[in-house]
């Protein structure tokens, strides 16, 4: 019997911020793999990290920012890729803006928005995207998030 390797090799990141109008998560717009199509932030763990090191450090490579506070978002978002024959399955971290914080995006992007989730649904190109957006909103926006998801980095 053929079995379908499950891969965990990259973390994704849904960035939020509360303002007035209400909470509204960072879409940017990619330039390389899937070139032109709004993403959350997304990207390998390196060798001797953890995930949410990972998301971090992606986080900051992307974007320029540092959180005030990441979650784990108590999901993953999973796909299946063709060319590998594999299934991908990427831990979800939510983190908290500050709401005026400044974006610096790095080569891998040519714009970004911050977007209410409605809107930020119907941009994302896959359906695991609008999934994890959604739980995301119902999770962190709608309710508290329970602090056991709260990661606290050490040193």
């Amino acid at each position: 019997m053929q079995e379908i390797p499950i891969r965990s090799f990259a973390v994704s990141v849904v960035v939020i911020r509360r303002t007035e109008p209400g909470a509204e998560v960072l879409l940017l717009r990619r330039t390389r793999s899937l070139a032109g199509e709004w993403c959350q932030i997304a990207g390998a763990i390196e060798p001797g990290e953890t995930a949410w090191q990972a998301a971090l450090r992606e986080t900051r490579e992307e974007t320029g920012l540092v959180v005030q506070q990441l979650y784990s978002a108590d999901i993953c978002e999973q796909f299946y890729e063709a060319e590998r024959d594999a299934i991908s399955l990427l831990p979800v971290f939510v983190g908290i803006a500050a709401p005026d914080a400044e974006i610096r995006l790095n080569p891998e992007h040519s714009a970004f928005r911050w977007v209410g989730f409605d809107e930020a649904a119907g941009m994302v190109p896959f359906a695991g995207q609008r999934h994890v957006l959604r739980h995301v909103e119902r999770e962190f926006v709608d309710r508290e998030p329970s602090r056991w998801l709260l990661i606290h980095p050490r040193g």
